[in-house]
């Protein structure tokens, strides 16, 4: 059973792009969108487990240098 979650990312002003192509190279993010509104990133990421993903959020995507915040929402 594949585990997803949607990731709302906040970024540093003007350093979108930037930070999309850096989303996009790590494994596990299947999808990854600049957007309008309140966020400015959308991912969809998916791993085998929890650990898996809990390990992508924290070492991979919230560790990017410009990335301010993220709210996470698994897919149950």
């Amino acid at each position: 059973m594949m585990n997803q979650a949607w990731v709302l990312v906040n970024t540093k002003i003007g350093k979108e792009r930037q930070v999309l192509e850096g989303l996009r190279k790590i494994p596990g993010v299947k999808e990854a969108h600049i957007v309008t509104g309140d966020h400015d990133i959308i991912l969809l990421v998916e791993t085998g487990s929890m650990k898996q993903l809990d390990d992508i959020l924290s070492w991979n995507i919230r560790r990017q240098k410009d990335i301010v915040c993220t709210v996470t929402m698994v897919i149950t």
